[in-house]
């Protein structure tokens, strides 16, 4: 049920970002945000539903599996779109998108975190799939597994490692490229999940653990927001 729910977004976001396209080519800002958002949306929803399968057996080969699989569909489909704040940061500092258009990228996928959010807890009281049970009653389910200055730096070097194989692998032919990426991400999940979620993306933090922000604002955006924020400074700076 989890599998087709997640497939089931994945072809609604298709049909969405088609008609975005067809409809409102000639309204460039209007189309920018909507496509930014359904992308984000994607990723944020289906992503919410993986956290409920990470306890599947045998652990942690399914999800593992399931995160690989996904971020390789994600990447096919979602062709165009950042989905990050942080990957939005690099052609605003490098002038390749204005500041205007940037915030908007921004605002849009922030827009999108919450709405899925919302949407995957809509889902989750309707109580499909064995794992939705209870899913609503968990509130800050703590990711960060760790002190605070560990899973800040975990955050800061995942997002370096992260911004620094897509600035490598940009000249890669895309059908590789994108295997490569997901195949990165599924290790870093690996190795850092337990500890913080290994996230690195602040969109996405925000709407896997948007009450954990409520309860303790100022470090979960220091890990969630900050880290992978200043990690993409750096990349920006040094390379």
């Amino acid at each position: 049920t989890s599998l087709l729910l997640m497939a089931g977004i994945m072809v609604t976001v298709g049909l969405c970002r088609r008609l975005t396209r067809r409809r409102l080519r000639s309204h460039q800002r209007l189309c920018t945000f909507l496509l930014e958002m359904f992308s984000t949306f994607q990723i944020c929803a289906c992503t919410n539903e993986l956290c409920l399968l990470g306890d599947v057996e045998p652990k942690p080969h399914t999800a593992l599996t399931l995160t690989y699989c996904f971020t390789v569909l994600h990447g096919l489909t979602l062709t165009g779109s950042t989905c990050n704040p942080c990957g939005t940061l690099q052609p605003m500092w490098g002038g390749g998108v204005s500041v205007r258009m940037g915030g908007l990228k921004i605002g849009a996928q922030f827009v999108a975190a919450v709405l899925a959010r919302a949407f995957m807890h809509f889902i989750w009281s309707l109580e499909m799939a064995e794992p939705h049970f209870g899913a609503l009653s968990q509130r800050c389910s703590n990711p960060v597994q760790t002190t605070e200055m560990q899973a800040f730096c975990i955050e800061l070097l995942f997002s370096v490692v992260f911004q620094l194989t897509i600035l490598r692998v940009e000249s890669v032919n895309p059908k590789y490229k994108v295997h490569l990426i997901a195949l990165l991400i599924t290790m870093l999940v690996y190795a850092g999940g337990n500890l913080t979620g290994a996230i690195f993306n602040p969109a996405l933090a925000f709407s896997l653990h948007a009450s954990c922000f409520y309860d303790r604002f100022w470090s979960y955006s220091l890990v969630y927001w900050i880290a992978p924020s200043l990690g993409k400074f750096f990349i920006l700076h040094v390379f």
